[in-house]
């Protein structure tokens, strides 16, 4: 088995501390299943999925209206108005 050193916040060592007491097992069993829940965790996590991704089939699809509203100052005109 490797060794691995850390630098660990007061709080977390006290919380990581507290459980090994409470759950009978020594500082490295608690970190090490903590780290493999962590691993299993983000590997079935659902991917990042941007909104350009989802709605990519849509970006162009709209005729008429101007070009390009950033290239005109008087489309933002009344932006932000109630």
């Amino acid at each position: 088995m490797n060794t691995l050193t850390i630098k660990l916040p007061s709080q977390l060592e006290a919380e990581i501390l507290e459980a090994s007491a409470q759950e009978h097992l020594s500082k490295s069993e608690i970190v090490r299943r903590a780290l493999e829940t962590y691993l299993r965790q983000r590997k079935t996590a659902a991917p990042f999925v941007s909104a350009l991704d989802r709605a990519g089939d849509l970006v162009g699809c709209f005729e008429g209206g101007p070009d390009d509203l950033a290239s005109n100052p008087a489309h933002l005109a009344d932006f932000g108005r109630v």
